[in-house]
């Protein structure tokens, strides 16, 4: 089912509250038809471009806020929305990670995005280099979810949404440290 349709409700609550919907779909960017994930992350990075995001204490207290506004908001959703997936999440979902139950990840939630693209990003030279592969590589952690991202997203109640992300954030920041040792000239330079 795509997820801009009207949504089933899935509990006692029938509507998600403006300002929990507004947060969990990232300003809306999670009702994007196609790759609503990407779409969060972009949106992550465009917020990362605002001067002086990349400031210690900038960046750490937004991935603070963020992933508990997240916890929040996304589990709102989920209890309302259900497990709802784009035919993209639903088809990435079934190649890659088939055979696992877990709570409901509806796909138009991508604060989770934001906040993984922003761990991804977090005490890193804020050049194209850096911005570039740490979008690529959040990407490709957040979709193939190697343990323990996997198993943090069966966490209920909007934690899982937001850990299994934050897991990816973590991986993305790391490869890129890595690339940095190898080609240090890439990165640093």
């Amino acid at each position: 089912m795509e997820p801009n349709l009207p949504p089933q409700a899935s509990s006692t609550e029938t509507r998600v509250p403006f300002l929990a919907n507004f947060v969990a779909t990232g300003f809306y960017s999670g009702y994007f038809p196609v790759a609503s994930g990407t779409a969060g992350s972009l949106v992550g990075l465009g917020l990362y471009m605002i001067p002086g995001m990349e400031r210690l204490e900038v960046v750490s207290l937004a991935i603070i806020v963020g992933f508990f506004a997240g916890v929040f908001t996304s589990a709102r959703v989920a209890a309302v929305v259900g497990d709802q997936r784009s035919a993209s999440a639903a088809f990435s979902k079934d190649l890659l990670q088939h055979g696992h139950a877990h709570a409901p990840d509806p796909s138009i939630v991508v604060i989770d995005e934001i906040v993984g693209m922003w761990i991804s990003l977090a005490f890193l030279p804020k050049t194209y280099v850096v911005l570039i592969a740490a979008f690529v590589l959040f990407r490709i952690f957040d979709i193939v979810k190697l343990p323990p991202a996997r198993q943090l997203e069966r966490i209920p109640n909007g934690w899982g949404i937001m850990l299994d992300d934050v897991a990816a954030g973590v991986y993305a920041n790391i490869a890129v440290r890595v690339i940095g040792v190898v080609l240090p000239g890439l990165i640093y330079g």
